[in-house]
């Protein structure tokens, strides 16, 4: 009995260490969202568990081989044991209705999670390689920032271009994979302002994947607000122009999430001043950016590939003739 006590207490102090000395290493982010409470809570009843388990498994066995491990010069046999019917029930048994408590509990917690308001905002998402567009459809706008309103829940409709892609942001804690030729859901109550969370693609997706981020901005009510009639002033305003009509098209299809306007190096080659230029060709030669090139570069992208993005593979886009225009008519003001 002495050694059940003291490996009890030793179990018990060892599982109490284990688990401050976890929950004090910081493994998870801020919680920013509502959603992330329930988890938060799930995840700490199973860093408690884990942290009995483990001590519940080391200290008996350390334990016996500290103390049962034969003696210099003992040559007998060791005890033979037949077995202990009652305790391999019981090893059985309790492990079951843990498991079975776990199930309901993670079951509760995902209803939670799940739970949906009706007057939530809907923000359509689209993935593609490698970025990110945010559509608002109730105020006509297209973002390549995903702008939300604290305390506000808001219904994110999902869907890819291309490939399968995951949504996440570390400190929403939810994430939702997105997949082609499907709308997949994910509901998120942002309960803390900030502008420096990112929304990450969490399935591998690429040569680019790793950088497959965009900025999540939470803001009060008024903000959001007047960000949203901000961005409808300048799409009225640029619906007017070619060019305006071009930059629209490019921030909805995530143009920009690869090629830079401002020369910066990104996943395909920069906007700024291609127009006209001369470009160099994977394989030797070079091809003036004329009207003609935009065109076949936008709508057949492997046809010429740029030297030193060769291993980059450009979806295909089906634009008409006008929004084509519209688009080579934008690429020209970068200058």
């Amino acid at each position: 009995m002495r050694h059940f006590v003291i490996v009890g207490i030793l179990v018990i102090a060892l599982a109490v260490l284990t688990y401050v000395g976890l929950n004090s290493a910081g493994l998870m982010p801020v919680p920013a969202s509502a959603q992330a409470g329930p988890i938060d809570w799930l995840w700490d009843v199973q860093v408690k568990a884990m942290s009995f388990l483990f001590a519940l498994i080391v200290v008996p066995m350390l334990y016996s081989l500290l103390v049962f491990r034969r003696k210099k010069g003992d040559t007998t046999d060791a005890v033979h044991v037949e077995g202990n019917t009652t305790l391999e029930i019981a090893w059985t048994i309790i492990p079951l209705f843990v498991v079975l408590g776990m199930a309901y509990i993670g079951a509760q917690n995902l209803g939670e999670i799940r739970r949906a308001d009706p007057n939530a905002m809907v923000v359509n998402v689209t993935g593609f390689q490698w970025g990110w567009s945010f559509e608002y459809p109730d105020y006509g706008i297209t973002s390549k920032e995903l702008y939300l309103p604290v305390n506000k829940q808001v219904l994110l409709k999902m869907t890819s271009r291309d490939v399968i892609h995951s949504f996440w942001v570390p400190e929403f804690r939810v994430k939702q994979d997105l997949v082609p030729g499907r709308i997949t859901e994910l509901r998120i109550t942002p309960t803390m302002l900030g502008d420096t969370y990112k929304v990450r693609c969490a399935e591998i997706c690429g040569t680019s994947h790793a950088y497959m981020e965009q900025p999540v901005i939470v803001v009060e009510k008024v903000a959001f607000d007047a960000w949203v009639a901000e961005q409808q002033a300048l799409a009225a305003g640029a619906g007017q122009t070619p060019e305006g009509r071009g930059l629209a098209l490019v921030t909805a299809n995530g143009c920009r999430g690869c090629h830079s306007i401002d020369g910066a190096p990104g996943v395909g080659p920069t906007w700024f001043q291609l127009a006209g230029s001369e470009v160099p060709l994977s394989g030797g030669g070079t091809v003036t950016a004329d009207d003609a090139y935009l065109a076949e570069s936008i709508l057949q992208p492997q046809a010429k590939i740029v030297a030193g993005f060769e291993t980059q593979q450009m979806p295909t886009y089906n634009f008409t003739e006008e929004q084509l225009a519209d688009i080579i008519a934008y690429i020209k003001t970068l200058k």
